[in-house]
């Protein structure tokens, strides 16, 4: 289904403008990242809404997403991974933060763990897209761990669901940028180095 959409797009596009083999294939994969993300919403919406945890999931979802713009991570290299993943995370971690209550004390503890973490692991880069500006990931490692500690702060103050998602935000965020999760799945870690060592080759 996928390809056959992105096919009929592309097709679309040739018949009206010339474009090289290098477009194509930056269109083909912008198409099919935007066919992914959005059926990957429309499945863990439906299933969030059908289990009545809809608001929940949004919730988690924003506050996850506000570590995670500025940490960054991993991503599957398949979309099945991937459809999985989301749906252990934003439809399981959510009900857990619903019905459970963790003390204060256990907070600050995960919530101390996460930020140091943070700061000696954000930014972590993909292969696709290598942070590789050295400005831009003091930058990102500032406001990451700016933001890791504010979550910390909150949480001991705010109501306990948002209080659970902002520790369990930052306690997946840290799984996801985690060397260990990197092998895990078999994918390169600080992919930055490799730009790095190729410009020190030609500088020499």
């Amino acid at each position: 289904m996928r390809n056959k959409i992105v096919n009929k797009i592309i097709t679309y596009i040739k018949a009206y403008k010339n474009i090289s083999i290098d477009e194509e294939e930056k269109i083909i994969y912008g198409l099919e990242s935007i066919y992914i993300l959005v059926t990957k919403a429309i499945i863990i919406f439906t299933i969030a809404y059908l289990l009545g945890i809809f608001k929940e999931m949004i919730i988690f979802l924003l506050i996850f997403n506000g570590i995670r713009a500025f940490a960054f991570g991993l991503h599957a290299s398949k979309s099945w991974i991937c459809l999985i993943v989301s749906l252990l995370s934003f439809l399981v971690i959510p009900y857990i933060c619903k019905i459970i209550v963790i003390p204060n004390i256990i907070k600050l503890l995960f919530g101390l763990l996460s930020v140091i973490l943070i700061f000696i692991h954000s930014p972590a880069d993909t292969i696709k897209k290598p942070i590789i500006n050295r400005k831009r990931r003091k930058k990102y490692n500032i406001i990451s761990t700016i933001i890791s500690i504010i979550y910390v702060v909150l949480s001991l103050y705010l109501n306990n669901f948002i209080s659970n998602c902002l520790i369990f935000g930052l306690l997946l965020e840290i799984i996801f940028i985690s060397p260990l999760t990197y092998k895990l799945f078999k994918l390169p870690y600080n992919n930055y180095l490799n730009y790095l060592e190729r410009d020190e080759k030609y500088v020499c």
